[in-house]
């Protein structure tokens, strides 16, 4: 993978104005934070797609991945990554260690990566996390821990974390997962089933606010490991 990630990053779409024009078009859509921003502008999308995709990569569009799963569409990403680091009143947090629940090809990982001092990221797909490990390595992204286990149990040995952001749908709020938060950390998932809202669990001590945002709509998450 290492010759054909490197052939890959000669063409055109590789070029600082075609993510550059992505970039415009997100702060358009409303995402303010200038470090996201930063962040989005700097991830090559397009080598975590396939190479017959790779046309569409900086299109405002979900993608296919393997094994059932898609990469989600850069608005989606900037907007879980803008409201990681803002809490309600807060004008942008510092990020320590991060909890992304659902690596699949790494591009979300990456660009967290690029917010936080380190990130762990769950997959339940045995070979999509060698694969995406491999990528990661590749790309000199040394700061995101991939893990093959189960989301729904997030990452005990890790926790607390600064902000957990979860990339597949919930039914129920994970009460198992907001006490994995530090102080003052916050959730970003979809919640729901058939209609799926865009929602921010934020920690103060022992309590937690609650805001529901936009509908999203994601593939859900499957309990276990495969």
């Amino acid at each position: 993978m290492a010759e054909s990630l490197n052939l890959r990053a000669g063409i055109g779409m590789t070029s600082a104005r075609t993510r550059g024009r992505m970039v415009e078009r997100l702060r358009e859509q409303g995402i303010k934070d200038e470090i996201v921003l930063a962040a989005m502008g700097a991830v090559p999308r397009h080598l975590f797609v396939d190479q017959a995709l790779e046309s569409r990569a900086y299109e405002d569009t979900a993608l296919p991945i393997g094994f059932g799963q898609t990469i989600s569409n850069p608005y989606t990403v900037a907007r879980m990554a803008e409201l990681a680091r803002h809490g309600e009143a807060s004008q942008g947090h510092e990020l320590g260690r991060v909890l992304e629940i659902g690596l699949g090809c790494g591009y979300q990982a990456a660009v967290l990566g690029r917010l936080a001092r380190e990130v762990v990221s769950l997959e339940r797909i045995a070979a999509l996390v060698g694969k995406t490990r491999q990528r990661l390595r590749e790309l000199r992204v040394n700061n995101v821990k991939p893990k093959h286990g189960d989301g729904m149990a997030g990452a005990k040995d890790f926790a607390p974390f600064d902000a957990i952001v979860i990339a597949a749908a919930f039914a129920e709020v994970p009460h198992g997962l907001l006490a994995q938060l530090g102080d003052g950390g916050r959730l970003v998932m979809p919640l729901g089933n058939a209609t799926q809202t865009l929602c921010v669990f934020e920690r103060q001590g022992d309590q937690f606010t609650e805001r529901r945002l936009e509908g999203v709509k994601f593939v859900p998450l499957l309990p276990g490991v495969a």
